[in-house]
Formats: C-alpha cells, sequence, structure tokens
C-alpha cells in the first residue's frame, strides 16, 4: 500500500463536488488528492512517512480558479509602471505624473493607469491635456483607463506615434482640439511607439508573468485564463514551467484581433503557432476576439439604441468589430485545429451574434469546441435559454459590474432601466449556463474572488463606497457562486479534470480561509482571506502573521 505524502484533518472541508460536498479531511499524494472524507477514513491511510496536520476546525476548499485576468498586464504595472490613486480627478492625477516624473530623464516614458471611467468629462478637455502636458514636463505620457480598452495620452506622445486631430477615436473638443484621449484602437499606435523604444526585455516578461501568478497565489487562484496574451507571454509561461516555476494551471487565449493591447503578433502568426509554447501546467487552447468596445465610450454593440448625443445622433448602435461571416470564419478555423475561443462581448447585439455563429458551428459538427462570452452583462432575455441549448459559457466579471464607476459611465449613455439590468447571472443559472467568474483584473483593483462572490450574492458594492443594489433579483446563492469560482470556471477552461473541486485524481489545488463563509452574513463575503495557498500538493502562498 503507498501511503499518502500529507493528511490534513480536523477541517471543515468544503469538495464544491456536487456528490459530496461536504468532507473533514483530505489527503495528498504526489501532487493529487488521494483521499477525500471523514477524519477517520483519512487518518487511517497515513504510513510512517505521511505528514499530518490537524487544522482544528479551519476552512479548506478548492483553490479558487479564474476564467478572466491579465495576469502579466498586472504583473507588468506593479513591477514597471505609475499606479494613480484610485478613483484621482483630475487634479489627483496630474499630481500623482508630476511625482513620478520627477525622477525620471528629460525623455522617459511615464506609463500606467487606471483612471476611473467616470472621471472621463474631466479629462477629457484640451485645458485637461494642457494640465497633463504640464505636470509630465513634456515627458510622453499613456495612462489606461479602468476598462484597459481608452488611453489619455500627452502631447508629446502622440507626436511620438503620429497621431494627428482628425485620427479615427481621437477625441476633439468643440473648438477641435485634441485633448489626448484615444478611443479603443486609437490608443494602440501610442503603445507602439513606446514599445520601439522601451519595451520589455524577455526577463522583464518572464518577471511580469511571475508577478503576476504570485499576487493571484496571494488571493487563493490556483488556475485562470489569461484573456489576451501575447508572444512575449506565452514564452514566459512556457519558460516559467520549464523551470518548475508556475505555480498555477493556465490557460492563455491568443488574440485573434487587438483593439487595445498592441501587441506586434496577432492573428495566423500568434493563433497557429501557439502549440509550442504548451507544457504540463500551461495550455495555449483559446483564441480571443474583441468583437466590440465598451459601453462607456459607446463602442459596445447593442440592439436597442444609445441615448441620443451630439457626435452619434438619435439611433446608433454601436457596431460589431468583425461581421457575422468573418466571425464564424474565424471560429470555424480554429475550431478545425482543435483551439476553442473567449468572445468579448459587452453589448447584447454582440452576444447575440456569437450565438449565431455557434449554432452554425454547432450544427457543422463541432460539438466540442469550447466557447464563451467573455463580459456578456447585457443579455436580451430570447438569448439567455440559448446559452446552455448551445454549450456557452457565460464569463462573468462581477467585480465591475456591481454599482461603481462602470456602471455610473453606463448609466450616462443608456436608458437607466437598460442600464441597470446587467448580468442577468440568476436567469442564465436557472436556463442551465455554465456561468464562470473571472476577475478581468487589472481592470478590477485585485483579483480577490471574494469581492465576486459578494457582488454575486448581494448585487452590492463590496467596497461600500456606491450605494444600493444592482438588479437585484439576479442575485444567487452562496453555494453557485463558489461554484462560479471554482468548478464553473474549470469546466468554462476546460480544466475540470485537473482542478475546481476536491475530488480522488484531481491535482491538490486547495486553500485554508480565515473564516467559515457559509456562517457569516451575506454582507460580510468580501472580509474573507485566504490565510494559505497549495497548488499541486505544494503551500505556494502564507499569509504571514
Amino acid at each position: 500500500m503507498t501511503h499518502p505524502d500529507l493528511i490534513l484533518t480536523g477541517a471543515r472541508v468544503y469538495t464544491a463536488d456536487p456528490a459530496r460536498p461536504w468532507a473533514e479531511a483530505i489527503a495528498v499524494s504526489g501532487g493529487r488528492i488521494a483521499a477525500v472524507g471523514t477524519d477517520a477514513e483519512v487518518a487511517a491511510l497515513a504510513g510512517p512517512s505521511t505528514e499530518r496536520r490537524a487544522l482544528d476546525g479551519a476552512f479548506l476548499m478548492p483553490g479558487l480558479v479564474d476564467v478572466h485576468n491579465h495576469h502579466a498586464i498586472a504583473g507588468q504595472e506593479d513591477l514597471f509602471e505609475l499606479r494613480l490613486p484610485l478613483g484621482a480627478h483630475l487634479d489627483g492625477i496630474a499630481d500623482a505624473v508630476r511625482a513620478y516624473a520627477e525622477a525620471l530623464p528629460a525623455d522617459a516614458w511615464i506609463v500606467g493607469g487606471p483612471w476611473a471611467s467616470d472621471r472621463l468629462g474631466e479629462i477629457d478637455t484640451a485645458e485637461g491635456l494642457a494640465l497633463l502636458d504640464a505636470a509630465a514636463g513634456g515627458r510622453p505620457v499613456m495612462l489606461s483607463d479602468d476598462s484597459h480598452h481608452n488611453r489619455w495620452a500627452s502631447s508629446r506622445a502622440m507626436e511620438l506615434a503620429g497621431i494627428a486631430a482628425g485620427d479615427d477615436g481621437v477625441s476633439l473638443d468643440a473648438e477641435g482640439r485634441p485633448t489626448g484621449v484615444l478611443i479603443e484602437a486609437a490608443g494602440i499606435p501610442v503603445a507602439q511607439a513606446h514599445r520601439a523604444v522601451g519595451g520589455l526585455t524577455a526577463e522583464q516578461d518572464r518577471a511580469a508573468s511571475r508577478r503576476g501568478v504570485a499576487m493571484l497565489s496571494e488571493y487563493g487562484i490556483t488556475a485562470f485564463q489569461d484573456a489576451g496574451v501575447s508572444v512575449q507571454t506565452l514564452e514566459a509561461l512556457r519558460a516559467l514551467d520549464a523551470d518548475g516555476e508556475l505555480d498555477a494551471w493556465v490557460v492563455t487565449s491568443m488574440l485573434v484581433n487587438d483593439e487595445i493591447f498592441g501587441h506586434d503578433v496577432i492573428g495566423d502568426a500568434l493563433v497557429f503557432g501557439g502549440e509550442r509554447f504548451r507544457t504540463e501546467h500551461h495550455r495555449p487552447d483559446f483564441v480571443k476576439i474583441f468583437l466590440d468596445g465598451v459601453p462607456p465610450t459607446r463602442t459596445g454593440a447593442f440592439l436597442e439604441p444609445y441615448l441620443p448625443d451630439e457626435l452619434h445622433g438619435d439611433h446608433f448602435h454601436g457596431d460589431t468589430l468583425l461581421d457575422p461571416a468573418e466571425l464564424t470564419g474565424w471560429l470555424r478555423r480554429v475550431a478545425e485545429v482543435g483551439i476553442s475561443a473567449k468572445i468579448h462581448c459587452t453589448g447584447d447585439a454582440s452576444v447575440h451574434a456569437v450565438l449565431n455563429a455557434v449554432e452554425t458551428l454547432r450544427g457543422e459538427g463541432f460539438t466540442e469546441t469550447r466557447y464563451q462570452v467573455a463580459h456578456g452583462q447585457f443579455v436580451h432575455p430570447d438569448d439567455i435559454p440559448r446559452f446552455a441549448a448551445l454549450g456557452v459559457s457565460a464569463d462573468i466579471s462581477p467585480f465591475i459590474w456591481v454599482p461603481g464607476p462602470i456602471v455610473e459611465a453606463i448609466r450616462e449613455v443608456l436608458p437607466r432601466e437598460r442600464a441597470d439590468r446587467m448580468q442577468p447571472n440568476r436567469s442564465l443559472i436557472d436556463a442551465g449556463a455554465i456561468v464562470a467568474g473571472g476577475s478581468d483584473w487589472p481592470v478590477s483593483a485585485s483579483p480577490n474572488a471574494w469581492e465576486g462572490i459578494h457582488g454575486l450574492v448581494t448585487r452590492e458594492d463590496p467596497s461600500g463606497e456606491y450605494p444600493g443594489t444592482l438588479w437585484p433579483e439576479e442575485a444567487i446563492t452562496l453555494d453557485e457562486a463558489i461554484a462560479v469560482f471554482t468548478i464553473n470556471a474549470a469546466e468554462a477552461m476546460g480544466l475540470a479534470d485537473e482542478t475546481g473541486s476536491l475530488a480522488v485524481g484531481k491535482s491538490a489545488d486547495f486553500v485554508l480561509l480565515d473564516r467559515d463563509p457559509f456562517a457569516r452574513p451575506a454582507n460580510e463575503l468580501v472580509r474573507t482571506r485566504v490565510e494559505e495557498t497549495w497548488f499541486a500538493g505544494r503551500r505556494v502562498f502564507v499569509r504571514e502573521a
């Protein structure tokens, strides 16, 4: 008989396995779950060399799973960029830039963010741009917003990027003067100009990825899907895993099109070359398609129009970035080589287009390919049952679709009765859809899944800064919300055989919490803290006392 390497007893174990949701103990052998059961059942398996640990009632559950983040970008921002104060107004942004610039050479780039979506009106002026230019001392500046879809650039940065006042997506004031606000793809030339003179080295890319994973470990994330990777990030993940330094399961999404990042290799050259980066814990199994933008800048695609404004008129719906034939063609091409797809959709028209395309492909026999509608916070009621019928997962980001700055910005461009009908999670689950949780970090301030779980259960802003609830009828239960950030997300990513629940044979990925969330009020869920994170039977994070 082979004895386990490790036995943990005396715990309150939540398995996220519907067949046996609760237990008292687990055993680990060779980085895998060897047993789940009562204290007596599991303790009986111990041998002379088995490490034994009594947990004295601590809460143990599967490692958390994040179906949508940008870990390398988050690591890069943490290590190498300016972090603006959360929610800063125009003067606060300028002060942060001025202080950061003081330690830089005269021609150095200042890159960072995020500025809040509901501060757009403050910065989108020629006077605001002049303030930014002065704060930077004439240096090139590129600051992303909280959606990471739009940028605010200084005059020097736009000059270096060759951006002119008449270019698409370049915001102008009433007198035709640039404000520095660059909508969606209009900001890519600035990102490319920065990369041309000072992009990250291969070692810095690896450091950024390593840092992103380490930060995720602090929040108990043991598996995640990066929602848009570069060749550099794919290589960083390959190298980290080859050296035994990748402490999470990682699924990557290779960019078909690029509306925000400015990566130098996308499309065919990236998508069909991803296999060479595959390792034990890194799976380049998805493509990423941007089908629309974001509602606050009227780049999301809707079935019904936005509120009227002078620029867009009375009947503007927004547009999809690919027409139906292009979308279906790309999905077919990647499905033919076994690659699944994550499609960014924020408006209900883009969600509808994805479901139509998948319906076509399912009819052609592509029954095993995984599809995720990313964000999809607006879904027409008629399309809700189609998610389950077509096997499309809903990749949701409750971190940003609760009362907060992005919701406030959406209320300025959509009628209130439509703006507030976001995230129909209760309806999707009741219709049988797989609802999978993603942080979209660093669009969200942190990847703390308990912020997302809190929002799913209460429909409130976990920080308490923004009052009220958002469509409370669509709240879900705590066990459903935990499933969203464990087994559901693993299933949506194609990792359910490896992780997402505590079951014999799966990777020994689990966390110890500072409390039993089932024993606390729902409005305290956000206070839940991860004390330890274990990946593949190794402890990769422990909170210091």
